[in-house]
Formats: C-alpha cells, structure tokens, sequence
C-alpha cells in the first residue's frame, strides 16, 4: 500500500493555512471539547516552539464558528455551529520589547487592531480602559460572550529577564492588561492564556483567582506536541528509512503530567527531521537560551544533578522576575521534563526530573561547556578526538586527552568563577564533556560532593567511571570501590566490553593525578 504524502507544517501557526493547504494535522480538538465543557478560565504553560500558537489559532477558528475547517475532525458534531463568538486575540510573541513605553505602545496596536476588527470604537485613552471597552462593547455588537486568547502572555518579561529592573517595569505593565479580566466574567465565554513560564497570580494576574492552571493535568498532557500514536499513524509516509528508536531517543520524552501520561515530541524537531531527512538539535538551536546558561553559571549548577533533580511541585510553580527557583526555570523552558513521581507522604508528590532526550541533554551540555571554563578551541578538539578514542579504546590516550582538558582550564577561571566553588566542578566538566557529544552517557550518583559514578555506552563499549577528589596525591580508592561495589554486574551478558576506570582529581593541583583501568572482556 502506498502511503500518501503531504506537505510538512513547519513553522505553520495559521490553522484555516494547514486545514485548506493539503498539510499533516494532528487532531487536538479531543482536548480542546474538553476544556470548554469543563470550565471558562484556564492558562497553560509550554516551552517555545511545542504548537501553543497553533492551538490558540485552532481556538480561534472554533468559537468564530468556521465549521468547514473542522469536517472530519473529533469537535465536528459535538459543537453548536449556529453560535458565533467575538474572539480577541493579543500575541505578545513578535519582537523584542525593551521599555514600559514600547510595551505600553504595542499594547495600545494590539486593541486597536482588534476594535477595527470588531467595528468598535474607543472612547477611553488608558490601556485598561481600552481592553475594557473593547469587551465590553464586542460583546454588545455580537449578542455573544467574548473570547479571550492571548498567546505568549510572558514574553516581554522573559526577553529582559537578565535586566531585573527593566522587566519588573514590563511585568506591571502587562499586570494593568491582564487585570481587566477579573471583573469582565458576565462578558466572557472563555479565556485562554498561554506562555512558557508561570508568573505567580500574584505578580501578575491580582485578583483573577479563578485562572485554572492546566500545565500538569495528565488528562491534557498531550495538548501540545506530538505522541509516538501521531508518530506512527499521521506521520507514517515520513518514517521510510529513519530509524524509529533514533527518533525516539533524539526527540520524545516530554512530559508533564507524571508517568502515567504518554510522552511527546517537540512538533519542531520532528518536522524538520522528516525534512532534512538529518538528526540535529533543532529545537535548541532555534534560539539561544543566554538567560539560561547565565543563571545556571551564577549558580553554580553540578551539571551531572541535571539528569535527576528532585522537586516539590510548588517550586516548578514558582517564578517572578526576583524569585526564580531554578527547577522551574529549567522546567519551564523545556530543558527538564517530569521522569517519575513519588509519594512518600500522601497527596505530597516529589516530581523526579531529567532532560527528555538526547537532543537537550547533548546541547545544554555543550552550551554549558564555556561556563565550566572550556573554550570553543578545546571543544573543537574533543568533537573530534574524543569518539575515536572510545571507539579504539584507546585508554592511554584517553587518559591524556583528559588531563589535557582539566590543564587547559585557566587559573583565573577558578579565582572569577562562582561554579569553582564546588567540589562538583570537577565532575561538571568530565560529565559535561562527554554528554555535550550526544553520547550515551548514565549518572547514577549526583550529588554535590564531587563525586560522580559514570558509565558510557558507545561503539560496543561500555566505560565505567568513578571519580573521586584528593588533596595531592593518588589514593587508588576509586578503581577499588568499582569493583567492591560491583558497578559491572549489571552489565555482563551484553557482549559488550566493559572498562573500569577510577579517576582521581587533586583539589591542590587542579589536576588528574590518578587514572587506573581495568579492562574485563566478559
């Protein structure tokens, strides 16, 4: 049978362009029904580039009443055609907005571009007034409760986050935009705000208590993003030739929601996989996260934690221009996704958190590589040397390669550097530098102490590190724990060669001084 195939949506957020232009469309309206049957007021937050544009517009379309755009689709004889909404629609996610002025400015285009649309007039001149008036008399003109979509509600904090004062100034901005809401409710018919971070109702939404958060409802998990069913059966004429187990591992494994809700894929990434026909880091490249590596780089982060972080689920919640846990800041941008969640007292969960895949592991690795003091020359290098010599296993020269990298590390690093401070620095750099290659690569011990249970699986070889810190001289104790511990167990059988590899470092010498290998071929 011959698949059909169709056009791929990249960068498509027009729903009426993808419906009537022959385009691959996955099917949302399931969720969307349900949020409208279940409630009025909502806010969902999403990392950048996961479909949130496409599913304001979708929205959009729906209460607009443009029934032919939804034949054939799950919401078609479940909604009431004959009633139309006023739909107002604020996107926040064009340009860069530097001053109170210029939001205030673009605020002000924004409703009158929608009061020409609805044929209203402003007899108000204050930005409150105005999006009161246009409420109010919208839902006059049309006999209908308005709808109300605003699309990156938080951008214009997020692109200043790095100047405090400039983005407290833009976050009361949009506070005296977002705060007509709460007394609009007799003229509205449903809200929808949606962004990548959740600013506290308090900062920004005052008084608008009834805003329901669905970020983490499991029920609406796969809202956004593509599903491995997606995958397999709308995307079915793409996969010829591509490894499906490499998508997987590249690109799904967001989710929020806990374990018990299905896992997706970033829309971006798979999209222009199935067009280039190449694995990349897509998502990540599409926009630098500066903001991110700086925070991460003040505060010290032990790299190797990133892969299971542990967290309450009010601090993923919590996140204001002057109190970013940086949990939440991670989360929310898309860089750790919810792996498990336990509950060792009821109804108290932890949230186990870690990179959903290969292609974020990798990256933020790389990008964090210069904050632990390695430079775009050494990383050039070991792009190229490193994978060779884990092929060969070449143990000699991976020994040298090593000690090269810690003595290119300069000494008014260590004086300047907040990171430096940590024992964990150490660890940082070794894990840091080998997932920056997207190579498999499994932390079983993260913790701040500097040490580090490693293991790196590529080209048939299974290495497995311990790393310890000394003051001076080599004490031979983390070979020796490897094989008390019996890190190898697990391993045998997978014909595979395994290497046990201590690896001592010296807090006085800011060096290797210990690097002992045992190979077992069993």
């Amino acid at each position: 049978m011959t698949l059909t195939r169709k056009k791929l949506p990249i960068g498509i957020q027009t729903f009426a362009d993808i419906i009537e232009g022959g385009y691959y469309y996955v099917d949302k309206t399931p969720h969307i029904h349900r949020l409208v049957e279940e409630g009025k007021y909502y806010f969902l937050s999403r990392p950048r580039r996961f479909g949130k544009s496409l599913l304001v517009d979708t929205l959009r379309c729906l209460f607009e009443g443009r029934e032919a755009l939804f034949n054939g689709l799950y919401i078609h004889d479940k909604w009431d055609w004959r009633v139309q909404h006023p739909v107002i629609r604020l996107s926040f996610a064009d340009g860069v907005i530097g001053s109170r002025e210029a939001l205030d400015q673009h605020i002000n285009e924004l409703l009158q571009a929608e009061a020409t649309r609805h044929a209203v007039a402003f007899d108000n001149i204050s930005i409150a007034g105005r999006f009161r008036e246009l409420i109010h008399k919208a839902h006059q003109q049309h006999g209908q409760r308005v709808v109300i979509l605003v699309d990156e509600y938080d951008k214009p904090i997020l692109d200043n986050l790095l100047t405090p004062e400039r983005a407290r100034e833009l976050r009361e901005g949009l506070k005296n935009l977002y705060s007509v809401l709460k007394d609009a409710d007799p003229h509205l018919a449903f809200v929808l705000l949606t962004g990548v971070s959740k600013f506290s109702k308090v900062s920004l939404f005052s008084g608008l208590n009834n805003l329901n958060d669905i970020t983490l409802d499991a029920p609406l998990a796969t809202i956004c993003g593509y599903t491995d069913e997606d995958i397999d059966s709308v995307f079915a004429p793409e996969l010829q030739a591509l490894d499906r187990n490499e998508i997987r591992a590249w690109y799904n494994g967001y989710r929020w929601g806990g374990h018990e809700a299905p896992s997706v894929y970033n829309p971006f990434d798979v999209l222009l996989l199935f067009q280039k026909r190449l694995f990349g880091a897509y998502w990540f490249e599409s926009a630098t996260p500066t903001f991110l590596v700086e925070v991460l780089k003040q505060r010290g982060v032990f790299t190797p934690a990133l892969t299971a972080w542990h967290s309450r689920p009010a601090l993923l919640s919590r996140f204001d221009v002057d109190d970013i846990a940086t949990e939440a800041l991670l989360f929310q941008t898309g860089y750790l996704t919810i792996k498990a969640i336990r509950e060792e007292i009821p109804n108290r969960p932890i949230y186990a958190l870690g990179f959903p895949n290969q292609e974020v592991e990798a990256s933020l690795n790389e990008a964090l590589l210069p904050a632990l003091g390695i430079n775009n020359d050494s990383l050039d290098e070991l792009m190229v040397r490193l994978p060779r010599l884990l092929k060969t296993a070449d143990l000699p020269g991976l020994e040298a390669h090593l000690k090269a990298l810690f003595a290119g590390l300069p000494h008014d690093w260590y004086r300047n550097n907040p990171i430096a401070k940590y024992e964990g620095h150490y660890a940082s750099v070794f894990y840091s530098h080998f997932a920056a290659l997207g190579l498999r690569v499994t932390v079983e011990d993260a913790s701040h102490h500097g040490r580090v249970d490693m293991t790196v699986d590529f080209a048939g070889h299974l290495y497995l590190f311990e790393f310890k810190v000394v003051e001076q001289l080599p004490e031979g104790r983390a070979l020796q724990q490897i094989k008390d511990k019996g890190y190898a167990d697990k391993y045998r059988g997978q014909g595979k060669v395994i290497h046990l590899i201590g690896v001592e470092f010296s807090r006085d010498k800011r060096q290797i001084v210990g690097f002992e290998v045992e190979t077992d071929a069993a």
